[in-house]
């Protein structure tokens, strides 16, 4: 399995070789990372359900490819920020811990600011 580190310098490579980096500030990754999320969503868009399930089931590849298309824009990002990544990931989580408590949250979809005190 790859790190976030081998990922990241894939990513940097293939844009280093093609002198794509004076197109890839951060607001511009930022864009492309909205608009390749927006490809995620449009694959469920108007399905839910077993129709959901199957359509998801039948375009897996297609998920796949989407999903690795947001996970390019953000390790671009991360590159050109000089973030950490696991480093950041694993600060939010444990931010996450403590807004979101396991006896206050388990099995609510509630923001954490709806939680009871």
């Amino acid at each position: 399995m790859a790190t976030i580190d081998e990922l990241i310098q894939i990513v940097v490579q293939f844009r280093d070789e093609r002198d794509w980096k004076q197109f890839h500030t951060p607001k511009e990754l930022a864009i492309q990372l909205v608009l390749e999320s927006a490809e995620v969503i449009e694959l469920m868009q108007w399905r839910s359900g077993q129709e959901l399930d199957e359509h998801l089931a039948e375009n897996r590849e297609l998920v796949a490819d989407e999903l690795s298309d947001v996970l390019h824009s953000v390790l671009l990002i991360a590159a050109e920020m000089k973030i950490d990544l696991a480093a950041a990931f694993k600060s939010k989580m444990a931010k996450n811990a403590v807004k979101y408590p396991v006896e206050k949250s388990r099995g609510s979809a509630q923001k954490y600011t709806q939680l009871d005190p």
